[in-house]
């Protein structure tokens, strides 16, 4: 019997990189700004993920880092 070959999607030439309309002109998130950690929180205390958030990788760890700082130092439930 032969194997039967997937097709392949053709690529795309230009893909748009998603952008976070929240973290425009910001280049530190720090843990003690809870007022923009609060909108990468959900309102069961999780972490939104960044394919929803439009964050980068580097940006992500950042919102990761300083929320979890915050709620150490209970400024976050």
């Amino acid at each position: 019997m032969k194997r039967m070959q997937k097709k392949r999607r053709p690529r795309l030439e230009m893909t748009l990189k998603k952008q976070s309309r929240h973290l425009e002109g910001i280049k530190n998130i720090g843990s003690q700004d809870y007022d923009l950690l609060r909108r990468f929180v959900t309102e069961h205390g999780k972490i939104i993920p960044s394919r929803l958030t439009g964050a980068c990788a580097k940006q992500q760890r950042q919102i990761k880092r300083g929320v979890r700082r915050a709620r150490q130092m209970g400024l976050m439930a």
